[in-house]
């Protein structure tokens, strides 16, 4: 990889319009909605835009389709002035730009209606005229890109024929799924085998592996995450395989130990949204992989990623600089190592 450096993302682009409600009501009734605002969505967007905004100073390129209307110019717009190369951006004559209406809780809680507009048609012709000059590839959210999760002759899914064709040409590759219920392995599998990095939460990869990481006295002990990554390990990941959680993370190199880092506490009062903080987790462990951060110190950054991004409504406007955000996870938490079962796990102090 010599000589190449940043990050291309590619995937689910729309805009998020994010409403904050004071109940989610039942059926039939009324909720009040006490603030609204819009946002750039979607995996690519939030992983780079979270990157410029934390001035990590890598070079920063997005693949996706949007439709040719206001949503579209307005993505177009936020990437300019994040300054992420979007001449591999298309738009659609035919789809609108996907959107997402987002309620967000009072505890922080949310969820999503999902329009899937021009997402539908990405494909793998898409990604022909790139320019190869960066060194990490990802890809998000697999389950909603409904043309790549199309089935393959050769490589099982036409994202794993994607993965693989990056991989060729020269691409570090990473993935994230988005949870969706229902057996998606068939999915998902195939592309294992051509990822370098994945990066997923505590149930998708229960669905994935059938081992129990959340059951109903809450999340399961580091084993239990330990023995799901040694699986996917061994469906062909090839160097790191992360699972998070809002507890904690599980992150773990294929020559190495594995290693569990608890999340960093907010009381209730100070998460304003959850919009977007898996992707500022994930956009921690892209920084820190593409450094060439040891595991710890990987997943103590993408922890405090997802820390910040929890104080707004959006997936973007928590974030700060990473110096700033280095400060306050140095002087907030130290940490103490040992060994559980044979596995590293890190147990904060204040």
């Amino acid at each position: 990889m010599a000589g190449r450096s940043g990050i291309l993302a590619a995937g689910i682009m729309l805009v998020d319009y994010v409403h904050r409600i004071n109940l989610w009501p039942q059926q039939g009734w009324l909720a009040e909605v006490s603030h609204s605002e819009k946002a750039a969505g979607g995996a690519p967007l939030n992983v780079l835009v979270t990157l410029s905004r934390m001035q990590c100073q890598l070079p920063l390129a997005a693949i996706g389709l949007l439709g040719e209307d206001a949503d579209g110019d307005y993505l177009m717009q936020v990437m300019d002035e994040a300054q992420i190369d979007r001449r591999a951006v298309q738009r659609s004559q035919t789809l609108a730009t996907s959107t997402s209406q987002v309620m967000t809780a009072p505890d922080g809680q949310r969820t999503f209606f999902y329009a899937p507009g021009a997402n539908r048609q990405l494909d793998i012709p898409h990604f022909d005229a790139l320019n190869d000059r960066y060194r990490i590839f990802h890809l998000g959210y697999l389950l909603l890109l409904e043309s790549l999760d199309h089935a393959d002759e050769t490589f099982g899914t036409r994202s794993a024929r994607l993965l693989a064709m990056m991989q060729q040409r020269g691409y570090y590759t990473s993935l994230d799924l988005v949870s969706r219920a229902g057996d998606n392995r068939p999915l998902i599998l195939p592309s294992l085998r051509w990822l370098d990095y994945l990066i997923i939460n505590e149930l998708e990869a229960e669905a994935l592996t059938g081992i129990t990481l959340r059951g109903s006295e809450g999340i399961q002990p580091p084993d239990a995450f330990a023995a799901a990554a040694q699986w996917l390990m061994e469906q062909g990941v090839r160097q790191r395989v992360i699972i998070h959680a809002p507890e904690g993370a599980w992150g773990r190199e294929v020559n190495g130990a594995g290693v569990w880092q608890s999340s960093w506490q907010l009381s209730a009062e100070e998460i304003v949204g959850s919009v977007g903080a898996g992707d500022a987790f994930c956009a921690g462990v892209l920084y820190a992989t593409h450094q060439g951060f040891d595991m710890l110190t990987t997943l103590r950054l993408a922890h405090t990623c997802a820390c910040f991004n929890l104080h707004a409504a959006n997936a973007i406007d928590g974030i700060r600089p990473l110096d700033e955000m280095q400060r306050w996870m140095d002087q907030a938490i130290c940490v103490e190592s040992r060994a559980v079962s044979g596995f590293t796990t890190s147990a904060e102090k204040t």
